[in-house]
């Protein structure tokens, strides 16, 4: 939608899979970016069992998680798989391990669609966060500091205890979702020399219709978790940009527009691992039609304020 549009990122930030999808745009030539993307996701589909009929809501949320644990105890080829000893590992006389699955193969596959020159190299800067798991703190990988890896991926995707942190310069790195799922704090840390749009797409909502269901109830909790840190960022971002209008009058201005993926009823608890055919269409149409709207309240938006928030609708 933004490529169609004529916009081109200066600054690609990401955690999580955001880092992966950061990775495949900025190291892909510019004709190559969505067939790259469509791969990978391609990887990660699951087939549909029932392409052409309807299927009423509570049964459909029961087959969107029969195919969530599908992947669970399964793995998608390329991606993710069985990890010895994983989870026996709780059983008395076995040997320790760190992860359930093992997500190495997803490196091989990232070396297969990555141009890792044009990423290290590029003129879009690319930056990606993950956490210590010993420090408790962010670490952040910067591809106008660091030439990048497939590893460097796999740290930022080791959502522990799913998958093993990975270790990078003598730290133990997991994925920073649970911390800094949305990082656009990074882009504005820096006080601005120009009018800045940082378009920020969020995986979770804070907003959901009444939970009347334990499975509903539990996704709910999910998101909120993880959905509460881009509030929090997007306030202390904007009581800083107030701040430093009143010092500066003549401060740029700064927008942010945030998206966030509303997941229908029929997602529920285990929707993270739902590779469903008929899931990942209906989210790729929703971020399209999101995306839509938002590029129509960004032509709308205020530019005198030092900070506006375009917030998730």
């Amino acid at each position: 939608m933004l490529l169609g549009a004529g916009w081109e990122p200066e600054w690609l930030v990401g955690a999580s899979i955001g880092a992966v999808t950061a990775a495949i745009l900025a190291g892909s030539k510019p004709s190559d970016r969505l067939d790259r993307l469509k791969s990978f996701w391609k990887l990660a589909e699951q087939a549909d069992v029932a392409p052409m009929f309807t299927i009423p809501e509570p049964f459909r949320a029961r087959y969107n998680n029969e195919h969530a644990l599908a992947a669970l105890i399964f793995g998608r080829p390329g991606l993710f798989g069985r990890r010895l000893p994983g989870e026996l590992s709780l059983l008395p006389g076995m040997p320790s391990d760190r992860s359930i699955m093992d997500h190495r193969p997803m490196a091989r596959t990232l070396d297969a669609l990555i141009d890792f020159d044009r990423l290290n190299h590029g003129d879009t800067r690319v930056s990606f966060v993950t956490i210590d798991l010993e420090a408790g703190e962010e670490v952040w990988f910067d591809n106008r500091e660091t030439r990048f890896t497939s590893e460097h991926l796999l740290a930022c995707t080791a959502l522990a205890p799913l998958f093993p942190p990975v270790e990078i310069e003598g730290r133990l790195l997991c994925d920073a979702g649970l911390a800094n799922n949305l990082p656009f704090d990074r882009v504005f840390r820096d006080t601005p020399t120009a009018n800045q749009l940082c378009i920020a797409v969020d995986l979770f909502s804070a907003s959901h219709v009444r939970p009347d269901s334990l499975d509903q109830t539990v996704a709910h909790v999910q998101d909120l978790a993880v959905a509460m840190q881009a509030r929090r960022s997007a306030n202390g971002v904007s009581r800083a940009r107030d701040l430093l209008r009143k010092h500066d009058p003549d401060s740029p201005s700064s927008i942010l527009a945030h998206l966030a993926y509303r997941p229908p009823g029929t997602q529920r608890a285990l929707k993270a691992l739902d590779f469903s055919a008929r899931s990942l269409g209906e989210r790729t149409q929703q971020e399209a039609e999101d995306m839509g709207r938002m590029l129509q309240r960004n032509r709308e938006a205020p530019r005198d304020q030092p900070f506006c928030y375009l917030g998730a609708e």
